[in-house]
């Protein structure tokens, strides 16, 4: 596998105002992760964890420095710009899952080709084939409420999947299930890793899982404070 950067940045900083002060959410992060790496940003509250992953994902600007995905800069798109961008180039997976309850499985995961500017794939067809990779053949026609946590997760990986992105960002991915259905997730993340040459990122206060990553970013103080490779 050809080893790459997808993603990269330079002087990453992130500012907000509050009760009439400035804090400094991120302060001039330099990062590169490379294809197929499985990265965990780890760091007490209040670090920059969240800040980091949001600008990696375009949901947010910086107030300065820059954010290149597959070596295009994103970090002063704007907002349609960002949309595609997002829809094509980065999965998202959310602690709270955030699928459309009204939605079965099938449905939820079939969504993002539906909105996707050069469908790759045909919607149900690839829901279905992502579905049953993860064990949920037997779950497709179900909504959210009638899924277990650990069932929401995957799906909620599928849809992330839908449209193959290079990068999949994922916020406390394990921090609503149980260990075992934790396990689960990394196994499946790892199983995307292999098979798609995915690059992951995921942001966790899990040390456990974070150790079982390939490379492990500390923040502090929304200052990179340590990279680490895990043995």
């Amino acid at each position: 596998m050809e080893r790459r950067i997808v993603i990269q940045t330079k002087g990453l900083s992130k500012q907000f105002k509050m009760g009439g002060h400035q804090v400094n959410a991120l302060s001039a992060v330099d990062i590169d992760i490379y294809t197929g790496e499985i990265v965990s940003i780890v760091g007490p509250s209040g670090s920059g964890k969240s800040t980091l992953l949001t600008l990696l994902g375009g949901l947010d600007q910086p107030s300065s420095g820059s954010v290149q995905l597959d070596g295009v800069e994103i970090s002063k798109m704007n907002e349609n710009q960002l949309t595609e961008i997002r829809n094509e180039k980065i999965g998202f997976i959310f602690q709270f899952f955030n699928l459309v309850p009204t939605l079965t499985a099938l449905e939820n995961v079939a969504l993002p080709i539906q909105f996707a500017r050069k469908p790759q794939f045909p919607p149900t067809q690839r829901a279905k084939e992502l579905l049953a990779l993860f064990g949920l053949k037997d779950r497709m026609h179900h909504v959210p409420s009638q899924l277990s946590g650990g069932q929401q997760q995957r799906v909620a990986i599928a849809r992330a999947l839908a449209n193959n992105p290079p990068l999949i960002l994922a916020d406390e991915p394990t921090g609503n299930l149980d260990k075992e259905a934790g396990r689960i997730v990394l196994d499946n993340l790892r199983k995307i890793r292999d098979q798609y040459h995915t690059t992951i990122v995921i942001v966790t206060h899990d040390t456990q899982l974070a150790n079982q990553t390939d490379r492990v970013l500390q923040l502090v103080d929304g200052q990179v404070y340590m990279q680490k490779a895990v043995k």
